[in-house]
């Protein structure tokens, strides 16, 4: 389950590291020649860029409000597509199952891999708990930006519903209860949204490892033949799954950033 490092003085540098390293690069430089000369009329690279931006632009601003997109998206956009990419580049032939493990045997081979050399970044709970934890720093931001540390403990303990005078005092200590459950509820979502991912990538990776080695006590034809035919369906349904993960991540950040910053338009619209 641990990545592997690549050197003992930098055991920081691991498998998954590289990957996040490779894949950031190949989006960075995707965008950049996508984006280099930009037409009125777009075609091409240019044209699925815009198309996709433009499609998460409005998703988000649907959940987070006018008021808050702007400020969001970057980020929200960033995790989506860093994620996509992440799972995908982990279907690659080699991720995983290049790397180092047990000489057995009178051939010399290797049975099993213990030490890829390309490890999917979201099957590394390193990746996945700093992109949530990085998400939540920013979302307390966002929070405190626009309703203040008072503003947010009384949107988290104060009366619900517009409730006033008596009936809110004889509440209130109930109110008090539910507000302290939802801290601890917002404690808890880097720990829900890291392990959410890596969960499923993590499962989905070994899933692919099971199916191509169900053959592997069959002949040498046979072997080689189940080893890609077997795993060839769940591939397919590991690209729908990297997609899936990618949009529950993201779409549950907005939700939380809705969740939190969406008081003060509400009261804007109220007066």
């Amino acid at each position: 389950m641990d990545a592997t490092p690549f050197f003992e003085s930098a055991p920081w540098f691991t498998s998954s590291i590289f990957v996040t390293i490779i894949v950031t690069v190949a989006l960075l430089i995707l965008c950049r020649r996508t984006t280099k000369t930009m037409k009125l009329v777009p075609t091409g690279g240019q044209n699925l860029f815009e198309a996709l931006i433009s499609g998460l632009y409005d998703m988000f601003e649907g959940i987070v409000g006018k008021h808050m997109i702007r400020h969001v998206f970057p980020i929200l956009a960033t995790l989506f597509i860093f994620i996509l990419a992440a799972n995908w580049f982990g279907l690659l032939p080699g991720v995983g199952t290049i790397g180092f493990g047990e000489i057995t045997g009178p051939a010399h081979s290797i049975e099993h891999i213990e030490h890829p050399l390309l490890r999917p970044a979201s099957a590394d709970l390193n990746m996945t708990l700093a992109m949530a934890a990085l998400f939540m720093v920013l979302w307390l931001f966002w929070t405190f930006r626009e309703l203040g540390v008072g503003g947010f403990l009384f949107h988290v303990f104060g009366p619900k519903g517009g409730l006033k005078g008596t009936l809110a005092i004889c509440l209130l200590p109930i109110f008090i209860f539910v507000g302290a459950i939802e801290i601890v509820s917002i404690a808890f979502r880097p720990v829900s949204l890291s392990l959410r991912l890596y969960g499923n990538i993590f499962a989905g990776e070994s899933l692919l490892h099971a199916m191509s080695s169900l053959g592997d006590k069959l002949p040498s034809p046979f072997s080689h033949l189940l080893s890609v035919a077997l795993p060839l369906p769940f591939y397919f349904l590991e690209l729908l799954v990297g997609v899936l993960q990618a949009l529950v991540f993201s779409l549950l950040c907005a939700v939380y950033i809705q969740l939190s910053t969406s008081h003060d338009e509400e009261e804007g619209h109220g007066h």
